[in-house]
């Protein structure tokens, strides 16, 4: 398991590789013959490093516990998914100026919407992609088709771009406090290699 990121971190640490494979001939399912002599620690090694990142995994609050593994796991459920989006809902409107009951009830799948751009633009843990949904009217589009939610063009700045920004900084500030202890593993291990 090589760490080059705390999102990567995350990702690897569930991977367990059999003797004399690396992770991706392990979760491909094939055996690729190598010219490598006899067993080696790597196996050893990649549960090491990976029971550590797991360790801190497991300490964090589940709302962390359950974004991270809904942005970063290998094989993320649909209840990490379900409460990583109940998470950054809650934090968005608690951030948020009052809203009537029907906004609110649209602000959900906002909030639902705006986890899945997150994730799409931070997947693969280099934050490389670009947000796909970044024009409103490529979002309204989205949200009518995924979610069967009309969200109004008129006014869009004044009703729903400024939610749409706190649901990202609730994406943002939830993904840094779920990172940070995964960070301050590796700054350890490194720090002690």
């Amino acid at each position: 398991m090589k760490i080059n990121s705390a999102r990567q971190a995350w990702h690897d640490c569930n991977y367990n590789p059999a003797p004399g494979q690396t992770s991706d001939a392990a979760e491909l399912g094939v055996v690729v013959q190598s010219t490598e002599r006899g067993p080696t620690a790597n196996p050893a090694m990649h549960a090491t490093l990976a029971g550590h990142i797991q360790s801190a995994i497991a300490r964090l609050h589940f709302q962390l516990r359950a974004f991270g593994n809904a942005m970063y796991a290998a094989e993320p459920t649909d209840d990490d998914r379900e409460e990583a989006e109940a998470a950054v809902f809650n934090l968005a409107c608690s951030r948020a100026a009052r809203m009537t009951a029907s906004k609110r009830e649209r602000a959900e799948y906002v909030a639902k919407g705006v986890f899945r751009r997150y994730r799409y633009m931070h997947q693969g843990g280099q934050s490389a992609n670009a947000d796909p949904l970044i024009k409103p009217e490529l979002f309204r589009a989205w949200m009518k088709g995924e979610y069967d939610v009309e969200l109004p063009s008129a006014a869009w700045g004044r009703d729903w771009e400024p939610f749409v920004q706190l649901c990202f900084d609730a994406c943002y500030d939830i993904d840094a406090r779920a990172l940070s202890p995964i960070g301050g593993v590796i700054y350890k291990m490194k720090e002690a290699a």
